[in-house]
């Protein structure tokens, strides 16, 4: 029995070195349910992905068309992919299988809305277990089931908070937090706003903010027990008490007076903001106080102006686009570490200790994350839609999903592919 036993775990022992010999683990399927992925920071925690990538980039596993225009990503959540559009003149949300990328249902959500930087919604939907939240382009925010699309509830946030809509259209992408979902209206005395998830019905507005929103999305940071909401609006970087609503802070040198899109990184008591239009970015640290958060500056840097495509934080370093230069910046200090032009201006996000880097020209990159230095391991081009890509690549289940305009495209990312 002993003998018997010795072979069968030898055998067990041998097979898992070979399946792990020159390699990553194989992939963990994971979701990516909302905006800039489960964490809302850009970053996927999967492994057993592609280090290097053919010539002609990786092998394509399905492309689906006709989804409408836009600049939103996806999100992805079981057998499930979920993304906005517009199609005509109407504002949709379409549920995609996630093997195939056939539809699985379609909904209207109202009038969408078209401009000088092009049409169609801007967010990206986040899906909660049976529910999903999504907010168009012209202020609509609708909970919808997952399984069918049927509406549970919808407000027009601009209307009933009394903002209006932002140069270049809405494009935050909703918040759930508990029991709440948070948006920015960009009202008076409605800045932002927290809603009951189950029953669409005002939680909080916050009275002391009537900023008019930006185009970023609201993050959480906690510190000492004591949770807040923050993001970028047209004036500055906020914070507000996630309980009731009350403002604590408010960070203007990082904010610009034409476009501020990057959503803010948050890591432990720190934040990171960020804006381009000859702005830069900015650190602040949070310390607990009766109830409160108090955030002192720690240091502004001109190297790192993102305009549109978000920042990562890797090991302590900062890695995005610094108007069209890809720049890597110490989070502690804001030493800038390195620059390079890769693929040029674009959008980021991190999985398997590769940047993978969409550039706005339609190139897509793979780079090595390293404080040291910029290498590239791969790069292949997508076809231009007549608009910039600046939709941000997903990595989930082992695949890399590109949305550009009413295209999505599937790609085989997971070591498997060799």
């Amino acid at each position: 029995m002993k003998s018997r036993f010795t072979v069968a775990l030898a055998l067990v022992v041998s097979l898992a070195a070979l399946s792990g010999a020159g390699a990553s683990q194989a992939p963990i399927p994971t979701d990516w349910p909302q905006w800039r992925g489960p964490n809302r920071d850009g970053i996927s925690k999967e492994t057993g992905l592609l280090q290097t990538w053919p010539a002609k980039g990786p092998a394509v596993v399905w492309t689906m068309s006709g989804l409408g225009r836009g600049y939103g990503s996806i999100a992805v959540k079981g057998d499930r992919i979920f993304v906005q559009g517009l199609r005509g003149r109407q504002s949709y949300v379409d549920s995609l299988d996630r093997a195939t990328g056939k539809s699985m249902w379609s909904k209207n959500l109202g009038a969408g809305a078209d401009n000088d930087r092009g049409p169609g919604p801007r967010g990206t939907p986040t899906v909660d277990g049976d529910r999903m939240y999504v907010l168009t382009e012209t202020g609509v925010l609708a909970c919808m089931a997952v399984a069918d699309g049927a509406i549970i509830w919808q407000r027009n946030i601009l209307r009933e908070f009394g903002g209006r809509n932002i140069g270049w259209l809405i494009s935050e992408s909703p918040l759930v937090d508990g029991d709440r979902v948070v948006v920015t209206p960009g009202g008076r005395g409605a800045g932002m706003v927290a809603l009951d998830k189950m029953t669409g019905k005002t939680i909080w507005a916050a009275k002391e903010l009537s900023d008019e929103a930006g185009y970023s999305s609201v993050v959480i940071a906690e510190v000492g027990g004591v949770k807040a909401y923050t993001t970028i609006t047209a004036s500055a970087g906020v914070g507000v008490r996630a309980s009731d609503g009350k403002v604590m802070w408010r960070y203007q040198e990082a904010a610009n007076n034409v476009a501020n899109i990057t959503t803010p990184v948050v890591s432990g008591n720190r934040i990171f903001y960020t804006s381009a239009y000859d702005t830069g970015g900015g650190l602040v640290t949070l310390t607990a106080q009766n109830g409160e958060l108090r955030a002192a500056k720690g240091y502004f840097t001109r190297d790192m102006q993102n305009h549109h495509g978000g920042v990562v934080l890797v090991n302590g370093t900062l890695y995005g686009f610094n108007n069209a230069i890809l720049t890597a910046i110490d989070f502690a200090t804001g030493k800038m570490l390195w620059r390079d032009r890769s693929v040029g201006k674009g959008a980021v996000t991190y999985a398997d200790n590769r940047l993978y880097a969409l550039s706005e020209n339609n190139v897509m990159g793979l780079a090595e994350v390293t404080p040291a230095g910029y290498r590239e391991v791969g790069r292949f081009e997508i076809t231009d839609q007549g608009f910039p890509s600046w939709a941000h690549p997903v990595v989930s289940g082992g695949r890399l999903y590109i949305r550009n305009q009413s295209t999505l495209t599937a790609y085989n990312i997971s070591i498997s592919a060799r």
